[in-house]
Formats: C-alpha cells, structure tokens, sequence
C-alpha cells in the first residue's frame, strides 16, 4: 500500500481543472426518465468498485455523487445526479491510499546468488474514473471498474546488465584484527564502493575510479597503513586489504590483470607475491573482463574476515593455479635512533627487519586436465629496514618504554608456494 500521492499525474491535484471538467462531461447514454425521488434513493445504495482483481464497496453519496437540482427542474432522461468533484476526488484518493501499490525493483541478491526480477506497481487514475463514476451512477448500475493504470519499476531486470550469477568464478579472503576499529572501518566503507559492481564483457574496472578519493571528507579515518616500507598511522589505513583480496577473487576468477603493484613490503595478511597495492590517485589496480558474459563483485566484510566474490556464469577453466617462485633475497638494514628520554643504555625495537625478495609470480590455467596457458609477472620487495632505538638520558629515574606491537610479515618457509581453485 502506498500514499496516494505517489500518483501525483492521475490526481493528486484538488479542485476543478479543465480535464476534471471535461471528464465529467463525459457521460453514459441516458438510461431513464429523471426522476428526482429515484434519485435521491439511489444515493444511499451501495455500488461495488472493480479495481483489477480487488474490489470495493461504497455507497453513491460517499463517492460524491450529489442530486443535481438545476437538471430536477427540467426534463431529462437520466438521474438528475452530479459529482461534487472534491467530494469524489476525496473518495478515490482514500482507495488509493489502500489499493495503489509502488512497483518493486529489481535487484541481485548477492548472498543467495541470483537476480531478483522486477514487479511493476499499480495505481487507480483519479481522473480517468470520474467519468466512469458519474456514468454508472446516472445509469443507476450496481458496479463500477475504476480506471488503473500499471507504474513500471524503476530498475528493470534487464536494466541491473546481468541474469545469471550462479556461479563463483573465484574468491579469496584475507583476515583482519576485529580490534582496530578505525581500520575496521576503513575497510568496510572502502568495500561497500565495490560490492554490487557490475562488470560488462571486457569491460575494465578501476580501483581508484570505483572506490574515489580516500579523504576524511569521504569519511576514512587515520589507521595503519604502509608508507616507504615503515608501518605507520595513516589516512584511509587498511584500504589496501580491499584491493588485495580484490585482486585475490579476480585473480582466480581468471579476470585480466591489466594494472597491478605489489608493496613496497610484504603484508601479514596475503601469501608473499599475491598483494596489489593502492594509493589515490595515481597507483591503482586495474582489472578486466575478458568473458562473453557479465560478472559481478561481490564483497563482506564482517567478523574479521573480507571475502570477495565474483559471481556469473560458470568460468571456462577447470581449474587456476597461483604459484610463487623467489629468485633473489637481499638482506635488511639496521639503523638506530638516539632518543633523550630513553635511560642510558636501554635499546627498543621501533620496526622489525625483513630481507628483500625478487620472485616470480605464475598463473597457470588448466583445462580438462591439461595446462591451456600461463601468465607470469616479476614481483619485487625492497628490504625492510630494521630501526632500533637507544637510550642516552643518563637519569636513573628515567623511566622504561612500554612494549609496543610489530606489525612485520613472516619470512616465505620455502622459494615455491602455490594455491588453486
């Protein structure tokens, strides 16, 4: 049920206008003499109102149907009856108000994986069923159909560019500490650009284009986040993960890889050599469709978990292999860093040193058991630079630093690694 002023060109206009006039001018052939008692009488009665498969029940005079006077005095050969236009248009916008109905979008119910098709809506045409009104009630009829009309979906199915997305073609998930609630956030706001996008048959899509501007003004907020290899509090900290586990599902989906940049050090939460870093507005990753049909993305992040999907029809290979192969380690720096407020001697870690790698990364694709192609990349990590801090207050009362946590990756257990879907 909808207000009926949802149907603002079928009359939600008052009074008279030049169509309301005209409209009650259109009238049913005379039915019989004019007989002002008869009339009166007919008033009270009830007439039923057909309004498609619904019907309802009111009498004349609660549809403002009146006794014209001037035509009693005269001969005629109809019911001396008129409508009072206020009082009429008062009476269908109360049925609209209970039977018009708003149509309903179509929409992709991504958890359940299937496309939801449109419903249109229904409304009664206020000024279409005057005359229609006036002309059973001169006619002495006991039933009426009112004038709908049908009120198309805003989104069609056709309209969402996809039908069918049955299928995960490729998913990857990453985890995150559900303690660091501004990162939490970040990740989940940056999510919600990506999650429901439509990709058309090799079409391409942009990380930065699709995401924006990560800015306090479009609502991200300071956390961790990798800036020349050190872990730092930064704005929009986390939104790397999101292209990562991006990057990940299309990865296995088998989407085109057109633009991709790897960390300048390895993150804890994705396999060394499967990490795609962004940074607005100049380093992006960028993917494309290389199917005959569309897919979608879809994206959760709840629970400590982000999981992306990509949805549609079934994907052509049996199977996609991600393998890692490093080619060359180099070793870290240490430097150190004198702090006054530190007691004499003491000696903190500030960042943890990791070794430098040159690898190369493989996507091989199988096809009835048999690889059908390969892809390939160099991927390169600069070594971390280990930072310590040491102590120079010669103060014995000064006070010991509090251990705080390192945010550093674990070392690869072996120069191959691999995983598939």
């Amino acid at each position: 049920m909808i207000a009926a002023g949802l149907f603002v060109a079928y009359g939600a206009l008052g009074g008279s206008s030049p169509r309301a006039q005209a409209a009650t001018s259109a009238l049913a052939p005379r039915a019989q003499a004019a007989d002002p008692q008869a009339a009166q009488a007919l008033l009270a009665k009830t007439v039923e109102l057909r309004i498609g498969k619904e019907t309802a029940v009111k009498t004349w005079a609660e549809l403002g149907v009146v006794l014209d006077e001037t035509e009693a005095k005269s001969p005629t050969q109809a019911l001396p009856l008129r409508l009072d236009l206020e009082r009429a248009q008062a009476a269908l916008r109360e049925l609209k108000s209970h039977h018009d109905r708003a149509p309903i979008n179509a929409f992709l119910d991504l958890e359940h994986r299937k496309v939801v098709d449109d419903l249109p809506g229904e409304g009664v045409d206020l000024w279409g069923s005057l005359p229609r009104i006036e002309a059973a009630a001169r006619a002495g009829a006991s039933s009426v159909e009112l004038l709908a009309v049908p009120v198309p979906a805003a989104v069609t199915k056709q309209g969402l560019g996809i039908d069918d997305i049955s299928q995960v073609l490729g998913t990857f998930t990453t985890k995150f500490s559900v303690s660091d609630r501004e990162r939490n956030f970040n990740l989940k706001l940056a999510a919600s650009k990506l999650n429901g996008v439509v990709m058309q048959p090799h079409q391409e899509l942009s990380f930065n284009d699709t995401v924006g501007e990560r800015s306090e003004k479009q609502g991200y907020k300071v956390a961790h986040v990798i800036t020349a290899g050190e872990m730092v509090d930064g704005l929009a900290g986390g939104t790397c993960q999101i292209s990562t586990t991006l990057f990940g599902a299309s990865f296995f989906a088998g989407l085109d890889i057109v633009k991709t940049t790897a960390h300048s050090r390895p993150s804890v939460y994705t396999p060394l050599g499967f990490d795609a870093t962004v940074v607005w507005p100049n380093t992006d990753l960028k993917l494309a469709n290389p199917y005959d049909f569309p897919v979608v993305i879809h994206y959760r992040v709840a629970g400590g978990e982000a999981t992306v999907e990509v949805l549609g029809k079934k994907r052509p290979w049996d199977k996609i292999v991600f393998e890692r192969k490093v080619v060359e380690t180099s070793p870290f720096a240490t430097e150190e860093r004198l702090d006054e407020k530190l007691p004499m001697g003491v000696t903190t870690l500030d960042q943890v040193g990791f070794e430098g790698y040159t690898l190369t990364r493989f996507r091989r694709f199988y096809k009835d058991g048999e690889q059908a192609k390969v892809e390939k990349w160099r991927v390169q990590y600069k070594p971390v630079t280990e930072y310590v801090r040491r102590g120079t207050n010669p103060d014995p009362e000064a006070k010991l630093p509090k251990d705080k946590p390192h945010h550093g990756p674990q070392a690869p257990k072996s120069d191959s690694f691999s995983m598939s879907q």
